[in-house]
């Protein structure tokens, strides 16, 4: 079975020894112009993974250069060494060999006025000192609160799950999957951050969301379109990509959400404080963990899985709700130990991540000359230059994955596991954890118990559903239609 052969990507592999040197194909085109019109390919008239296919197709190559959004005048180099197989991909990972310094968002960085005047840690590169203190912070920080995980999402999810229901008892018969989990994701990263205390009673009531969503929009309205008719295609480009979007705009939203996190997460910025840090920069990048990384990677994740497991249908909520339902008698409860034990709900938690990731794209700069291979040739990468990583044309890769683009519930179990190396979300490869050492997320391990807790409450409540599912900006909205509570608990 091709999938379950040895990672063409390691270094030690004896086949990849040989593969032919050549040189990197594609263009960059002509300065300004090319970046605009690679830019509009990518956006208006192909779309992504079209704009990815055709030039892989044209070069013969799955590595090649090219010019990345926005292109200008928001960022002052667009060129990029794109690599789309899960071959070459894993270069991204290599602290020794590339650095991440300001590469976050890609070929521009926001200004740091949107973080109050701090490179907050996603930013740092391994090698400044700051990024260990920071992030051993928050893997501490995460350890320490281990136990508070399941409880307390279990709790926001009932709630969240009641105001499903309501929604769906009103007059259109309708729920928004994407508001309530986006609600349940900041509720969730706020009480573990801030002592267990409900945002709704400080000052930002039931705003929360709301000023994350217009602090995160003004930083990432470069790197998104919003669809419109194509009349106005130019028309969104040079409003979004002319110029970035200044602070001042959010000014208002990140001054609430810093006041009060400022003043709710009290123990934590004790924690940070006898640990090195100065509080006023700490609460800066907790902020920005909790706003960027957790809150806007949660919202997007959970309608990911959401809308791949009612893809699958019937069987599969079938297939899920038994083996939930059976290892939580058995085992007396849900708990951490229980969650392990459910081999198919991993599974499905890691194809979903696999098929779909919710942030599709990796950035690193050459830190020296370096050779990079894909399955069928090697290339070089000069110190300095700007490499790019698209991660479903990685994920999806045909010569690693058996019907790659298909959904496939049982991928990741038995001899499957072998696979999870290829599962790259977390900018890591899954097998691997994050450390002081690496720029893998801090909270991996808990996104992946999060998405299956999720599952294993939804099951344990309901035996199927029906929704609605279409693409936005950022990955997918879900409307839900209708629910049909557990025959059997």
């Amino acid at each position: 079975m091709a999938s379950l052969e040895p990672s063409p990507s390691t270094t030690t592999n004896n086949n990849q020894q040989d593969l032919p040197l050549k040189q990197i194909p594609g263009t960059y085109g002509l300065p300004f112009i090319g970046p605009i019109f690679d830019r509009h390919d990518y956006f208006y008239n192909q779309g992504k993974d079209k704009f990815f296919s055709t030039r892989i197709q044209k070069y013969n190559s799955t590595i090649f250069r090219t010019n990345m959004p926005p292109g200008p005048f928001i960022s002052s180099n667009p060129r990029v060494i794109a690599l789309l197989d899960a071959a070459s991909f894993p270069i991204l990972f290599n602290n020794k060999k590339v650095e991440k310094y300001n590469v976050l968002d890609g070929t521009f960085m926001p200004s740091t006025n949107f973080t109050g005047g701090y490179r907050v840690c996603a930013y740092l590169d391994t090698t400044e000192p700051s990024h260990a203190l920071i992030k051993g912070f928050y893997l501490n920080t995460l350890l320490s609160r281990k136990d508070t995980f399941v409880p307390l999402f279990r709790t926001i999810l009932s709630d969240a799950f009641n105001v499903i229901e309501d929604e769906l008892a009103s007059k259109n018969g309708k729920a928004d999957f994407n508001s309530v989990v986006s609600d349940a994701s900041f509720n969730f990263m706020f009480r573990l951050f801030c002592d267990n205390k409900d945002p709704s009673e400080t000052i930002l009531g039931s705003q929360g969301p709301k000023m994350f969503d217009t602090w995160l929009l003004f930083q990432l309205a470069p790197l998104a379109t919003l669809g419109p008719p194509k009349i106005f295609n130019y028309l969104e480009d040079l409003l979004l990509r002319t110029i970035p979007f200044p602070a001042c705009l959010a000014r208002s939203s990140y001054k609430k959400l810093y006041e009060t996190f400022s003043s709710s997460a009290v123990t934590l910025l004790n924690e940070a404080e006898k640990a090195g840090l100065k509080r006023s920069e700490v609460c800066h990048n907790i902020v920005f963990t909790a706003g960027f990384n957790a809150y806007g990677g949660l919202k997007n994740q959970f309608p990911i899985l959401f809308k791949w497991v009612g893809l699958s249908g019937l069987s599969l909520h079938k297939e899920l709700a038994n083996e939930i339902r059976t290892v939580v008698k058995q085992e007396g409860g849900v708990t951490i130990q229980s969650l392990e034990k459910m081999s198919l709900v991993k599974s499905v938690v890691y194809e979903a991540m696999r098929i779909e990731p919710a942030v599709p794209y990796q950035y690193a700069k050459a830190r020296e000359d370096l050779i990079v291979k894909s399955h069928d040739a090697s290339f070089e990468i000069k110190k300095g230059e700007m490499i790019f990583g698209y991660q479903p044309f990685a994920t999806k890769d045909p010569r690693v994955f058996d019907d790659a683009e298909v959904f496939v519930p049982n991928r990741f179990i038995g001899e499957g596991e072998k696979l999870l190396k290829y599962v790259l979300w977390s900018n890591g490869k899954e097998i691997e954890e994050p450390s002081i050492d690496n720029k893998q997320c801090p909270g991996k391990n808990l996104v992946v118990l999060l998405c299956r807790l999720f599952l294993v409450e939804f099951f344990l409540h309901y035996d199927t559903f029906g929704f609605e599912s279409k693409n936005n900006a950022f990955g997918a909205a879900v409307t839900i239609t209708s629910l049909t509570k557990a025959s059997t608990i």
